[in-house]
């Protein structure tokens, strides 16, 4: 099954004109426009890469099965609000989705809180979740890996959309 959110569900306008994304709670969270933007100037998150294994990876899976993995991995490591091993729980290489979630923020629920302006301390939202992997997305897809001429038309990489409930197509 996809859980899949509409943008104009999660985003609202503020005062000043931009836009800025809400939860389900109504907590505001940083755009990913901002958080990319504000990426850009870390030289500790310019530096992830995806190795030419992980490369391999991303063509020979599908975009599609390794933003379903990003569900996945959103979904087990760090939606709970005390996450197991939290702020260690995400490996550094070994899968596309790790090397995304360092190099976006995403890897610790601290790093959400610093970057994406997600709180800690509580179970993510579904909004919350669907934020954590267009980011994953986005990020692939600004990656030099010709995944395009793999997947059938219509089927890039979706934005606010995830598997994360159907356990059965593993």
């Amino acid at each position: 099954m996809v859980e899949a959110i509409d943008a104009a569900e999660v985003r609202t306008r503020s005062h000043i004109g931009s836009w800025r994304g809400t939860d389900e709670l109504g907590e505001l969270m940083q755009t990913l426009e901002d958080v990319f933007d504000q990426l850009q100037r870390s030289a500790f998150r310019q530096r992830f890469r995806l190795k030419p294994a992980e490369e391999a990876y991303l063509r020979n899976k599908s975009v599609a099965t390794v933003l379903e993995h990003a569900g996945d991995f959103v979904r087990q490591r760090l939606a709970p609000a005390i996450p197991k091993n939290d702020g260690k729980q995400t490996p550094l290489r070994g899968h596309p989705v790790f090397v995304a979630q360092h190099a976006t923020a995403t890897c610790c629920r601290g790093c959400l809180s610093k970057w994406h302006y997600i709180p800690s301390g509580r179970e993510l939202s579904t909004a919350e979740k669907a934020h954590v992997v267009e980011a994953i997305a986005r990020w692939l897809r600004m990656q030099d890996v010709n995944v395009a001429r793999d997947e059938p038309a219509g089927t890039g990489l979706p934005l606010f959309a995830w598997a994360g409930a159907d356990e059965s197509n593993r």
